[in-house]
């Protein structure tokens, strides 16, 4: 868990860092992120998403129930390397969306349950290590809820280097960046990615950690 908990602060400042550094790197085509995301929008045919700006630093994310595009007041209105990179990224979810794509449906099927299990499963994990002693039922159903987090985490890494991949074939494609600033975007991207395994990981750890505990009271 310390080693969970110290590789995910490492990535969430290494992203940070690239992110800050790549946004000082002017795009050579001098497209806006709104821009790019637009004409990416338009080059799929995708007419019925709007790209709007949202508040906040990496906060940029793509809502498949008002589709829309929201990007971050640094991605924007910027005409930066790293702005180029998530303004591609968040849209390719808005193509994974149009096409169908498999794991993003699955993902989208699994949001109800989650709320619903994110809403009550401490409380009842909690209750559960409490009552270990008396019935394992409670902490039995609270592993259970969070294996179902766990999964979700886990379902979100192909969509999200998916997502990374259509980004990159579309702006080489189209001319939005040259050779060396393809680079900066990929490795900007891909820091971003790595935020999401270890949060995967980390979720596997505690869920491992807590099953451990129904096993072990269950043998007592």
């Amino acid at each position: 868990m310390i080693v969970i908990f110290g590789a995910s602060a490492l990535v969430q400042w290494r992203l940070r860092s690239k992110f800050a550094k790549y946004s000082e790197v002017g795009l050579q085509n001098g497209m806006s992120g709104k821009e790019i995301a637009e004409h990416m929008l338009a080059d799929y045919g995708i007419t019925d998403v709007r790209v709007i700006s949202t508040e906040g630093q990496l906060t940029d994310h793509y809502n498949p129930a008002d589709k829309t595009v929201n990007l971050s007041e640094g991605v924007y209105a910027s005409r930066s390397v790293a702005a180029a990179a998530v303004a591609a990224h968040e849209c390719g979810h808005a193509v994974q969306h149009a096409t169908a794509y498999g794991m993003l449906k699955f993902r989208s099927a699994m949001v109800p349950a989650l709320s619903v299990a994110s809403r009550y499963m401490q409380w009842i994990i909690l209750i559960g290590i409490f009552a270990l002693q008396t019935t394992p039922i409670p902490l039995a159903i609270g592993v259970a809820l969070f294996a179902l987090t766990t999964l979700f985490s886990f379902i979100t890494l192909p969509v999200e280097f998916d997502a990374s991949r259509r980004a990159l074939a579309w702006i080489d494609k189209n001319g939005v960046v040259n050779t060396q600033e393809h680079e900066m975007a990929k490795d900007a991207l891909k820091w971003a990615a790595l935020t999401y395994v270890v949060a995967a990981l980390g979720s596997l750890a505690t869920l491992l950690y807590y099953a451990s505990m129904l096993l072990g009271g269950r043998r007592e």
